[in-house]
């Protein structure tokens, strides 16, 4: 087994029509060939019966595009910003493109009703669910309705498909909590000597300016770490040496 051959597997995923692409992004089909049309959205791939068969790039498209808007970009904007990106950007790399969109915003928490959070979520969600969401902390139970953090529930609904237990994702929740928190500590640090004889003003404004590219740094090296990771894993496994 390669290194290639193995992301390329791990990256396979089931191809969706556009319904289905809809319901997992939370939108409507109408809101989907409309972004196809202004050239928001990469062409579906052209199946069986002329039928467009649609990818994970699609729906990180799409939550890309969901979370400029919740910046308060126009349709403009949107145009301008998705037209700067290189155009074989993979969804991992669009993902990453959101997260730190979503590192300029202050935290959201919404309460919504159960009918709101799974158009929220682009899918039914049962009891196993919403207990795995709870215990994630993306969602939390307040009196018949959903606290819902805007920001996760996304990435929470896409961990429900991944193929590990509730107790691996909590314990890699705890360790990017508790590393993160070093991380932000230590940086503090180092900003705070740079920052104190100004104004407050001065401060929120270098504040602003820095946090999208503190979090750019951190996703990147993170990226490169656990891609090293894998390399490292990949040579050691049984598999790997027998092939």
């Amino acid at each position: 087994m390669t290194i290639d051959a193995a992301t390329d597997t791990a990256a396979e995923e089931p191809m969706l029509t556009i319904d289905e692409l809809a319901a997992r992004a939370g939108t409507t089909v109408r809101t989907v060939r409309f972004y196809s049309t202004k050239g928001l959205l990469p062409a579906p791939v052209i199946g069986a019966r002329r039928v467009g068969h649609y990818g994970q790039e699609h729906l990180s498209r799409l939550a890309l595009i969901e979370e400029l808007q919740h910046q308060g970009m126009t349709l403009a904007a949107i145009e301008r910003y998705l037209g700067q990106l290189p155009p074989d950007l993979s969804a991992h790399d669009l993902a990453i493109h959101r997260a730190v969109v979503a590192s300029w915003a202050p935290d959201a928490v919404e309460t919504l009703d159960r009918a709101e959070l799974e158009r929220r979520a682009g899918r039914a969600l049962d009891e196993e669910d919403v207990e795995r969401l709870v215990a994630m902390d993306v969602i939390a139970l307040d009196e018949g309705t959903f606290r819902v953090d805007s920001g996760l529930l996304r990435l929470g609904v896409r961990l429900l498909d991944v193929p590990v237990s509730q107790e691996a994702i909590l314990a890699s929740r705890n360790i990017l909590i508790e590393h993160s928190r070093a991380a932000a500590h230590e940086l503090s640090q180092v900003f705070r000597g740079e920052v104190s004889q100004r104004a407050a003003q001065d401060v929120r404004s270098l504040s602003a300016h820095m946090q999208p590219l503190v979090v750019q740094a951190l996703l990147t090296t993170f990226q490169r770490s656990l891609r090293e990771e894998l390399r490292e894993w990949l040579k050691e496994s049984p598999e790997d040496r027998d092939s």
